[in-house]
């Protein structure tokens, strides 16, 4: 109720303000490269990645330095990873789960996801988006038999350099309600986990967002597809 009554206080700041940073803030193209294929030597491994601007890679230049390369740098020693990326830019919770819908049915052993920030630029209510993942994850399962699912969890826009206040604090709020619902959500779910996107240890690192302020940088990918493989690593 108190987020509500936020939102309904402050949209025509978040007017103002919104209108501002899309005018404002400097648009980086996403990352470029090879979005399936099969590299490496090992135990047999295919991954599938769903989702936004920050599952396809933008903030870097290559995919090589995005997610999908640098979880696949961390596999590829050990296991012959085949890959697939689906990732789009602006994409919310309703596009990946059209996305799925359009694919064909596949066996992927791990499926990973980027959802979150768009539906929140949207005004999604954390009570409409987590029925949103009910239904996404129900069509991942569904279509992919994925043995492990990777949910990437919200990240805290109130930390976002490009936003500022009162939007980065009330998108704040949204990602903080976010999360509590997803991590409730995967906690009943034998095959989910879930990468809490901590930017607050990321900034403990020095490690700073890309030239936008909006999108991870090439240190955070890499951080993050690090967690993400460690997490593979612990079931394959």
């Amino acid at each position: 109720m108190l987020l509500k009554i936020s939102t309904l206080v402050l949209i025509p700041s978040l007017l103002i303000q919104g209108y501002a940073v899309k005018k404002k803030t400097l648009r980086l193209a996403e990352a470029d490269g090879h979005r399936q294929g099969t590299v490496g030597i090992g135990k047999p491994l295919s991954i599938l990645i769903l989702g936004d601007s920050a599952a396809a890679g933008v903030g870097v230049t290559t995919q090589e330095d995005a997610l999908l390369g640098t979880v696949i740098k961390a596999l590829k020693n050990q296991y012959e990873v085949s890959y697939r990326l689906e990732a789009t830019t602006g994409y919310s919770s309703l596009d990946v789960i059209q996305t799925a819908q359009n694919m064909p049915h596949q066996h992927f052993d791990v499926v990973i996801t980027s959802v979150g920030v768009n539906d929140i630029t949207q005004l999604i209510s954390p009570q409409n988006w987590i029925k949103q993942q009910h239904k996404l994850y129900h069509e991942i399962n569904q279509k992919f038999s994925p043995d492990l699912v990777i949910a990437s969890g919200v990240p805290p826009m109130n930390l976002f350099p490009a936003l500022p206040n009162p939007l980065a604090w009330l998108f704040g709020q949204y990602a903080k309600k976010m999360n509590q619902a997803l991590g409730d959500f995967i906690q009943k779910r034998q095959n989910m986990q879930w990468i809490e996107y901590d930017l607050v240890y990321f900034q403990s690192l020095n490690l700073q967002m890309a030239t936008d302020g909006f999108h991870p940088s090439k240190e955070i990918y890499a951080l993050w597809g690090k967690q993400i493989a460690e997490k593979i690593r612990q079931i394959f």
